[in-house]
């Protein structure tokens, strides 16, 4: 089995992988986010490393929009059409030809929500605050363009994305931190009190957020067979990770630490019904730790980690992170002996 076949063995009931996976991912310098840069510093890091798959970070922002101060101009967003995209599609076609043949190649697929916010930064959730109904047309926007990206990907041979969402964290447009309760795997919290507005807990999040993050995912899935869906708690974390149950995705990916408490990877993958992706803190032991100090602490965490399980972190780690400590967390994955 090469790489490729190891990763995708972890979907199948029917069969188990001969190692844990493993993988981690970092933002690259400026130098190596355009053109052949771009493809050979990814591929130089997956060869180092030794990671399971390529993961492509996507380093294409839509511009600022600085004419969208009020909820009422989000109807002035503009459509990028595919040839915004030309940087990205061209690294995506450059490692799909080198690196298909051994390994899946993902790509990272900001949220509708989250290319909003580089639109239009912090506004973007205040206007959704004062008024849904005007925001929900810059996203059907953002959204259809994404759509049109995303197929053009397909197209070139990529093999699936790794699909990030945010605006669901606690304190962000939903209200109270809640309490954790665990029970039988299923994770969820009771919100506790207060209105944003006239809006109830997750209401915004479900009016200007879900229904975009759904269309584009289910875009994405539609079309290709490895998917990791990304709960991500880079600005905030979250009360609950029950509300994205339904999201699509062969792999899930999220911070262990809620608001109410901490959960292991076990929980994490029973609740969502598929393998889990991460386990370490991005900022701990795997950027500061000495090698010895990084094994013993794949070791445990993979000692107690669900069957179905692919090493790596919360989130993208620190650029400044050595490659060699991460080679290390890998080839310590790869040695351990899978449960069961």
């Amino acid at each position: 089995m090469n790489q490729r076949d190891i990763v995708l063995s972890l979907l199948d009931l029917n069969q188990k992988p001969p190692y844990l996976p493993a993988a981690f991912f970092l933002h690259f310098g400026p130098d190596y986010q355009r053109g052949q840069a771009a493809v050979d510093r990814h591929l130089a890091y997956f060869r180092h490393t030794g990671m399971d798959f390529v993961k492509i970070q996507y380093e294409h922002p839509f511009p600022p929009v600085p004419n969208i101060r009020r909820p009422g101009d989000w109807a002035k967003m503009p459509f990028h059409k595919l040839d915004f995209y030309q940087e990205p599609l061209r690294v995506v076609e450059g490692l799909v030809k080198a690196a298909k043949a051994e390994a899946l190649v993902v790509l990272t697929l900001y949220s509708p929500f989250m290319f909003a916010g580089q639109v239009a930064g912090d506004r973007v959730v205040e206007h959704i605050r004062q008024d849904p109904e005007q925001v929900k047309r810059g996203m059907e926007i953002i959204t259809e363009s994404l759509k049109l990206f995303v197929r053009e990907c397909i197209h070139l041979g990529l093999d699936g994305f790794y699909t990030s969402t945010q605006g669901g964290e606690a304190g962000r447009l939903t209200v109270g931190s809640g309490q954790l309760t665990v029970d039988s795997g299923q994770l969820d919290t009771s919100a506790q009190g207060g209105k944003t507005g006239s809006f109830n807990d997750r209401t915004l999040f479900d009016a200007c957020i879900r229904p975009y993050d759904l269309a584009l995912m289910e875009e994405a899935n539609r079309g290709t067979l490895f998917n990791i869906l990304h709960v991500c708690d880079y600005h905030l974390p979250y009360a609950s990770l029950a509300p994205y149950k339904d999201y699509p995705g062969q792999v899930v990916s999220a911070g262990l630490e809620l608001t109410g408490g901490k959960l292991s990877p076990q929980e994490v993958s029973r609740l969502f019904g598929r393998p889990f992706l991460g386990g370490l803190d991005r900022k701990g032991v795997i950027a500061t730790g000495s090698q010895e100090e990084i094994r013993r602490a794949v070791e445990a965490l993979l000692t107690a980690g669900p069957e179905r399980f692919i090493l790596g972190a919360d989130c993208t780690v620190p650029g400044e992170t050595p490659w060699d400590n991460l080679k290390t967390a890998i080839s310590t994955a790869h040695s351990f002996k899978n449960r069961g």
